[in-house]
């Protein structure tokens, strides 16, 4: 038999603010994250907003030397790891190491150094470039570094799978724990990519919301008058626990994990695929792997873009999949608050909705203010809705197709 998976540490940072409680109050109040830039001049740029994290102190969690040699997404998975490991009320000392694994997704990875070594090189040549440039950058460094600081010498991956990384990071951990390969894996995503490139690259791809007059407007998941996303950054880190272990030691379990799909759209590298079937057959994926059916789901953490296409593709979806029940689910979307944190998009999102179940709480979906034709269903629109969740689905829907969910339920022993 498969060993059972439980969630029993989180951390967080991300546009709402620095730790787990922060987050989510602020999330349940239906606040937004979302402001004008600050980290550069957007002003030569069509969309000037984004989700940027204000208050994180790096030095709140490691030493200077350290910090110089990581770019600002190591410094968040690091930081929110730690977060994770205390919320578990873990100790390093005792943890088996070689028991202990760690996955973290993340898109590119390094962008912002990247982009200051490229215009070091131009302007001051080679001899100016930073000797700690390549693993300071490098999108599996982010893995590596959580691992040095934990002396976690179990399983190690970090994927790059587009929007859903973290999604994927968090079930491959899920597998490896069920199938014997360790006992407890840091599992998430991570990402810190609001800079001049990608802002420019994603304006001339025309998916980010130009709604610059008021930024903690324009992320509208499923609203008629959505215009596109909002990029965004932060990191959330979950505790994944082989459950016999995470009893033993008397852990506070949040939510048990008990499914995980993949598929792939195969039609477009930015586009979904019209008739939805990717993102049916990942959900039922997940749904076969947790051994319930469509009607056992209570809650979906949706995707939730705000851009045209998405948003409604992905009701196809729910509604080719879970029929008439699909009318009886509450679906919201983070992304309204909180915007799209690209490759740790999942995995933030996975932590919600673990809280969701354990608080009985599910956030709104803010800015649903003219209902889309297209989009007909229950988006628990614009404030917190109390309600008892047995089963919740966490769906990622990325770039190039790649698509991935999770499927958690309230602990039971």
């Amino acid at each position: 038999m498969k060993r059972r998976v439980v969630v029993t540490g989180l951390g967080v940072i991300s546009p709402l603010g620095i730790g787990l409680q922060k987050n989510w109050e602020r999330l349940i109040r239906g606040e937004s994250g979302i402001s004008r830039i600050t980290h550069f001049d957007p002003s030569p740029f069509p969309a000037q907003i984004a989700g940027e994290v204000d208050d994180f102190d790096p030095f709140d969690y490691m030493d200077g030397k350290t910090i110089k040699r990581m770019d600002v997404f190591i410094q968040y998975a690091v930081a929110a790891s730690l977060m994770a490991l205390q919320d578990a009320q873990l100790t390093l000392s005792e943890l088996n190491p070689h028991r202990v694994g760690v996955y973290i997704g993340t898109v590119w990875g390094g962008l912002s150094v990247l982009e200051k070594n490229i215009d070091i090189l131009r302007n001051n040549g080679y001899g100016r470039i930073s000797p700690v440039f390549i693993p300071s950058g490098l999108p599996g460094m982010a893995s590596a570094q959580v691992s040095i600081y934990l002396q976690a010498k179990g399983p190690f991956s970090s994927s790059s799978d587009g929007c859903a990384a973290s999604t994927v990071s968090i079930g491959d951990a899920f597998r490896v724990i069920q199938e014997g390969g360790a006992d407890l894996v840091f599992a998430g995503g991570t990402e810190c990519l609001t800079t001049p490139v990608m802002l420019g690259g994603l304006c001339k791809a025309n998916i980010l919301s130009r709604r610059n007059g008021e930024p903690s407007m324009a992320s509208r998941p499923f609203d008629l008058d959505r215009d596109g996303f909002v990029m965004s950054e932060g990191a959330a880190i979950l505790v994944l626990e082989e459950l016999s272990r995470a009893i033993n030691r008397n852990a506070r379990i949040y939510a048990e994990i008990i499914g995980y799909g993949r598929s792939m759209d195969a039609f477009h590298i930015l586009a979904p695929s019209p008739d939805a079937e990717g993102a049916v057959w990942c959900m039922k994926n997940a749904l076969e792997d947790a051994g319930i059916i469509p009607s056992d789901v209570d809650y979906i953490n949706a995707h939730g873009t705000s851009t045209r296409a998405n948003d409604r593709i992905e009701t196809m979806a729910i509604k080719a999949l879970f029929k008439e029940h699909a009318y009886n689910l509450a679906i919201s979307s983070n992304k309204s608050m909180i915007g799209h944190l690209m490759g740790a998009s999942g995995g933030i999102e996975a932590l919600f909705t673990v809280l969701s179940i354990y608080h009985g709480v599910i956030p709104p979906t803010i800015n649903y203010e003219n209902p889309d034709p297209e989009c007909d269903l229950d988006y628990v629109p614009n404030k917190a809705r109390n309600k008892k969740i047995n089963h919740a689905l966490s769906n990622s829907f990325g770039f190039g197709g790649v698509n991935g969910c999770l499927v958690f339920k309230v602990f039971k022993e």
